[in-house]
């Protein structure tokens, strides 16, 4: 089974303070915005992964409602396949906003802010997605592949 191909596993967090503005993070490791979460470490569910990350960078809980979709990215830009899971959770309460507390090694900034602005400043796979999510989806998650939903036509 040693043989069997393997795959990077994520789970990332859409969470929004109390004026509905999304939640983004600046690693310190790479260019471009993300949203809070990490990768899965050996025999970790993903949602499981997305707590911990939270809690890691930013010292609160995540409360998740539901899974949003599933996103299979294909081998890119030096990085191999993989598989991202995006989690909705409960919006961030102020005295929660008020204890986020970044890890310097790891994040150098967070912003809460519209949709719009948030697609201009997230690397162009999760801001892809998050634009797929905007699509009458019936509250059920979705499969994607590299941020688009196979199922609908292109254009």
């Amino acid at each position: 089974m040693s043989s069997f191909p393997t795959k990077r596993v994520t789970a990332g967090a859409v969470m929004r303070n109390q004026a509905g503005d999304l939640l983004i993070v600046k690693p310190a490791y790479r260019d471009g915005w993300l949203l809070p979460g990490g990768i899965c470490e050996r025999n970790e569910a993903p949602a499981t992964t997305l707590v911990r990350e939270v809690h890691e960078e930013l010292g609160i809980e995540a409360r998740i409602v539901g899974l949003l979709c599933v996103d299979y990215l294909s081998a890119h830009d030096g990085y191999d396949e993989s598989l991202h899971f995006l989690f909705q959770c409960d919006p961030i309460s102020p005295d929660e906003v008020d204890r986020i507390r970044l890890p310097p090694d790891e994040l150098v900034d967070l912003r809460f802010c519209p949709d719009a602005a948030a697609n201009e400043l997230l690397v162009p796979t999760i801001a892809r997605r998050l634009r797929s999510l905007e699509q009458p989806r019936g509250g059920a998650a979705v499969y994607l592949q590299n941020g688009v939903d196979p199922s609908r036509p292109f254009g």
